[in-house]
This record gives C-alpha cells, sequence and structure tokens, in this order.
C-alpha cells in the first residue's frame, strides 16, 4: 500500500475524492470499496450552513466513517468561526485539517494549534481572496488549499483564474524557502483540466463528480492520477 505520506514524500501527485459528491447515506460502503494502492486521501467537505449557505455533516460522523476504512482522511472545515470548534475535529484520527483565511481572525494560531495536535495544518482561500493576502501565514501551514469554486456550492464549473493563484503562490513558496509546502486545489476538477492544475504546481487534487457520477470509482481515480502525474512539472 502507498500511504499519502509515502506519495508526498516520493513528489507524487495525489488525487483525492470529495465525498460530498457522493450519497452521503452510503458513504461507509463507499470508502470501504476504495482501493488504498489507488486512493491516498479521502476529502471531507464539513459545511455549517453560516459560512457556506449548505450543511454536510460533523465530528461525529467523521469518526463513524473512519471505522470504514484505513485510508486517511483529510477534514475540510468551511465553518465560522473554527475556534468554537476546532477541538472536536482534532480528536478525531485524520490526516490534515484545513480552516478557511475568511472564516477566522486568528488563522495563525489555529494553523499552530492544528500541527500542535499532530494534524497537518491546511489553510483554504475562496476565489474573491487575493492570494497575496495569505503570504505571511504559509509558514504556518503545511498545506494550502485553493479553491477553484465559490465553496460550498457542488457541482460549480472551474475557474481557470485559479491557475494563476497556484503559480503565484508557488513561486512565493519557493522563493522564500518553503519548498516543502504542498498545493491543494478544489472546485471543478476533471480530467478535461487536472493537467492545467498539476502543471500550475498544485499536488493534492481533490475531485467529486468526476470520480462519482459515473463508472467505478477506484477507476476514475486511477485515470485521473495518471493524467496529473503525466503533467508534472
Amino acid at each position: 500500500m502507498s500511504g499519502i505520506t509515502e506519495v508526498i514524500a516520493g513528489g507524487g501527485i495525489v488525487v483525492s475524492p470529495s465525498i460530498i459528491a457522493a450519497d452521503l447515506s452510503t458513504a461507509g460502503q463507499l470508502v470501504s470499496r476504495m482501493d488504498p494502492d489507488i486512493i491516498s486521501l479521502i476529502h471531507l467537505d464539513v459545511m455549517d450552513g453560516h459560512f457556506v449557505p449548505n450543511l454536510t455533516f460533523g465530528p461525529g460522523y467523521i469518526q463513524n466513517l473512519s471505522a470504514h476504512t484505513q485510508i486517511p482522511l483529510d477534514a475540510h472545515l468551511m465553518i465560522e468561526p473554527p475556534e468554537n470548534s476546532i477541538s472536536s475535529y482534532l480528536e478525531l484520527d485524520v490526516w490534515g485539517v484545513t480552516i478557511h483565511y475568511e472564516a477566522t481572525r486568528f488563522p495563525a494560531r489555529l494553523l499552530t494549534k492544528i500541527r500542535d495536535a499532530g494534524k497537518h495544518a491546511g489553510l483554504a482561500v475562496n476565489p474573491a481572496t487575493p492570494i497575496e493576502s495569505i503570504f505571511d501565514l504559509i509558514f504556518y501551514a503545511d498545506k494550502v488549499l485553493i479553491m477553484s469554486v465559490d465553496p460550498g456550492f457542488y457541482g460549480q464549473s472551474f475557474m481557470k483564474e485559479s491557475l494563476k493563484r497556484i503559480e503565484k503562490l508557488a513561486a512565493f513558496a519557493v522563493k522564500e524557502g518553503h519548498k516543502d509546502l504542498l498545493i491543494q486545489i478544489d472546485g471543478g476538477i476533471n480530467k478535461d483540466n487536472i493537467k492545467d492544475a498539476v502543471s500550475s504546481g498544485a499536488r493534492l487534487i481533490v475531485t467529486g463528480g468526476a470520480v462519482f457520477k459515473e463508472g467505478n470509482i477506484n477507476d476514475n481515480v486511477a485515470a485521473l492520477r495518471a493524467a496529473a502525474i503525466k503533467a508534472k512539472p
């Protein structure tokens, strides 16, 4: 089994299925059928009905889901303010926890708290937020999640402007010596644009509809991953 730590250490590309695109009532069965040799990370969108209009699930659901798979889980908190409930997520057996830059006045403090809990600390940024706004925070983060759609609305089209944002962030991270920063992208990723995302500098690719809509989940992820690896800069 090639876990996410090994994939990242080897400079590989991770295609992470977002279960928000699946039938959440059967998610336990779905993740139990995911092949860990193909899928290294599962993406979980936590929506609170406040920071974003929709509601999904909370820490109890994630805890139950984790019993159905050995694949690491990545919790993306679309909640405001995250400091009110983040401790509940840090108690879970998850690989990473991501907060939104726009959702808190204390991003550096929260990212440090996530790291101190032994999780990968992620900072997400919305399309309307200038990418330069988070430059001073990247040393507190293990990964930055660039949203390529507005958060909270499943099924939107990919915003190609996000590619320039990835390039700017990647260049800044290299310039400042944060070569280990992982760039993640989420929103509208499919077989037609995954190569562009990877070529721009993204290494963690979140995708929903392209994985769950048609065909076999493992086969779909394998095909996306093959396309992504070919495009690796």
